[in-house]
């Protein structure tokens, strides 16, 4: 047999003539060529089955969004759920309280939900939409509250916040019964914004060497350290504040004052925006290593191998591969622990006392905060003064909302995510590297042995980026 040619023969093979052709398949026959004497043999035959014809596409299910099935059950026991609450608290039992409707009314429409769910769909359908139900409804009830607090605030707020004098004075000229169009929070916003950061200049290196050391070097002693974070992520802020105002400004102060001369009498530290600070590192620093700790050991361990494996140092690892990978996890564990300290009131009211005129400088003096000028407004008699805290609460809340945008917006891209800066970057350190191999090709091109006949290339022929 030298080949199979294409025939139009009718001759079947014998298992197609048997009628043991899968149905849906044609066959096509195929013989063998006649041979050098010119005889063409049948009993040697080839069936080729086609190919049966490929299935319409299907159509992509559509996972996500609510369709009539899922919006009616919804509405139907929303309905009967108040239709039944107020008939119970009304006529068939004494119950009365707005609370106790919202639960009841609440637990009657999941009921209703799961009869009506229960009467189309099987019972493994049944509970996953109960159970979806009330994931929604949980985080509908927690978005609604952070609203109506962030709206109170704002509302309440508004008497004095959008007064410009509000933002540009200070308290020392004000008095309780003065109207809102005079004084401001001024002192009390660069006494935040100063404590905050000296608090994050200490905390953030010291937190994110501190996490390094417990993921990339693991031991008992690291283990320890680790136990001790965790302790001290709830340690009571009064705690801390307690701790700095005996340690630093009571023994260390004191001390200070009376052993050292006139030119270091500075280190006698006092209350003062600095010994706030080193009260909020208190509460701020554990927060940051424990959330920076669990972003670093979730850098893939091939990214250490491979960067190892190319000669790289341990620490050039670490700062090279490891730190960059983290970076959006590392501004989350920042933005943590400033939320933590930017709200203390208890620390700062210890170590930094309670002052209504403008202080700059956080190493001496006494000096307030927005969280601290809140307080001591709000529990005023004076309706003037509750409206300046409230105030001041709502320029917390936009004084923190500021912080955490600039912070997403420096390190919140994550790894492999490049600004436009960065790919520009990049391109010109690849076209940089790219002339530096030429010219290493063209200098070993050009050196050659004297009695060879080799032409240096040109610089069309290197090629360019």
């Amino acid at each position: 047999m030298t080949g199979l040619t294409k025939t139009d023969t009718n001759t079947t093979a014998p298992d197609a003539a048997a009628g043991s052709t899968p149905e849906g398949y044609s066959p096509r026959h195929y013989v063998d060529p006649p041979d050098a004497s010119g005889h063409s043999p049948v009993a040697a035959t080839t069936t080729v089955p086609t190919r049966p014809e490929q299935p319409a596409a299907e159509w992509r299910r559509t996972v996500r969004g609510s369709g009539e099935r899922e919006i009616f059950p919804v509405l139907a026991a929303a309905a009967a759920a108040v239709g039944f609450t107020v008939l119970l608290f009304n006529q068939l039992a004494p119950l009365s309280g707005i609370l106790g409707m919202i639960v009841v009314g609440y637990l009657s429409f999941v009921a209703f939900y799961t009869v009506l769910v229960g009467y189309e769909n099987p019972g493994p359908a049944v509970r996953a939409r109960v159970v979806s139900i009330i994931v929604h409804s949980l985080a509908f009830v927690l978005v609604s509250a952070l609203v109506l607090v962030v709206a109170y605030v704002l509302f309440r707020g508004w008497d004095a916040l959008h007064h410009l004098n509000f933002i540009t004075q200070d308290m020392s000229s004000a008095g309780p019964l003065d109207p809102v169009t005079v004084g401001g929070i001024l002192h009390a916003a660069v006494g935040t914004l100063e404590q905050i950061a000296i608090c994050l200049a200490i905390t953030v290196p010291a937190g994110v060497i501190c996490a390094v050391f417990l993921s990339e070097f693991p031991g008992p002693f690291s283990r320890f350290v680790r136990t001790i974070v965790e302790a001290m992520t709830a340690l009571p802020s009064i705690v801390a504040g307690l701790f700095i105002y005996l340690s630093v400004i009571l023994i260390f102060g004191r001390w200070a004052q009376e052993n050292l001369p006139e030119r270091w009498q500075w280190l006698a530290i006092g209350k003062s925006g600095f010994a706030a600070s080193l009260a909020l590192s208190i509460m701020t620093l554990p927060i940051i290593v424990r959330a920076a700790d669990v972003v670093l050991r979730l850098v893939p361990g091939h990214l250490r191998e491979a960067s190892l494996a190319l000669g790289a140092s341990h620490w050039q690892t670490v700062w090279r591969v490891v730190l960059p990978t983290a970076r959006s996890g590392l501004t989350t564990a920042v933005i943590l622990g400033t939320a933590r300290g930017i709200g203390e009131t208890s620390p700062v009211l210890l170590t930094a006392g309670f002052a209504t005129n403008f202080n700059a400088n956080p190493f001496s003096g006494w000096q307030v905060s927005l969280p601290l000028f809140t307080f001591d407004a709000v529990k005023s008699p004076e309706p003037l003064m509750v409206a300046r805290g409230f105030g001041s609460g709502a320029a917390l809340m936009l004084l923190v909302l500021f912080l955490f945008a600039l912070a997403r917006f420096v390190g919140g891209r994550g790894a492999g995510n490049l600004s436009k800066r960065q790919l520009r970057r990049r391109m010109v350190a690849s076209y940089r590297d790219a002339r530096r191999f030429a010219d290493r090709e063209r200098s070993r091109a050009t050196t050659v042995v004297p009695d060879s006949t080799h032409v240096p290339r040109s610089d069309s022929e290197d090629g360019h980026v």
